[in-house]
């Protein structure tokens, strides 16, 4: 994918009202440090055009970033971080619940979860929602680069058997370091917006 223009066109915090747009929506959602921000600024090819933090939980917005012209990659909030206070982490699951549930332009959501660990409770539950809208949930297993390429089928097997994903889900493992991962994201990105408006992302 040729990216030729990136421009942050809406931010969407709690009290929001969800955008209406016209154009193909691909949301990423990952917990919060799974290195998300990174992903994105990646598929941007910008090196900090999405905010990255070293304090996690500081993506409190839903971000919409015009792609071109032609798509929107939307930065779903970073869940999970226990120092959030609970009512904030409330607020923010049912945004981004909201948004699965209502969007009508969105076509893929890409669940990010750390390559080196199994899967959290939280995981796992935004694996389901994302099920529960109608969406086959694209996994990208992130910090590619933090763990020996010996152990990718090992830890890819980890991220399937435990986040509760059939034989069929894809995982997509990542690098923010050397990049690698990123034309089969692009790939699956192309793949989808290709697709009839009324069709939904099962691979």
């Amino acid at each position: 994918m040729v990216i030729k223009s990136v421009n942050l066109e809406i931010v969407c915090g709690v009290t929001s009202k969800l955008p209406d747009t016209t154009l193909p929506e691909i949301a990423f959602a990952g917990k919060s440090n799974v290195g998300k921000s990174s992903l994105i600024n990646g598929l941007m090819n910008r090196k900090a055009y999405a905010r990255t933090s070293a304090q996690p939980g500081k993506t409190q917005t839903i971000n919409f970033y015009n792609i071109n012209e032609s798509l929107y990659y939307v930065d779903l909030p970073g869940y999970g971080y226990a120092k959030v206070p609970q009512t904030e982490r409330e607020k923010w699951g049912r945004m981004i619940e909201k948004y699965l549930h209502t969007s009508k332009q969105l076509r893929a959501v890409f669940l990010l979860v750390d390559i080196r660990h199994e899967p959290s409770e939280n995981d796992r539950l935004m694996y389901q929602w994302v099920i529960d809208s109608g969406f086959q949930p694209i996994l990208i297993a992130t910090k590619l680069d933090k763990i020996k390429r010996s152990q990718v089928e090992k830890q890819r097997k980890l991220i399937r058997q435990g986040i509760g994903a059939d034989k069929n889900t894809i995982i997509i493992p990542y690098s923010s370091e050397t990049k690698q991962g990123r034309e089969e994201v692009w790939d699956r990105i192309e793949e989808v917006i290709g697709r009839k408006a009324d069709e939904r992302s099962f691979p």
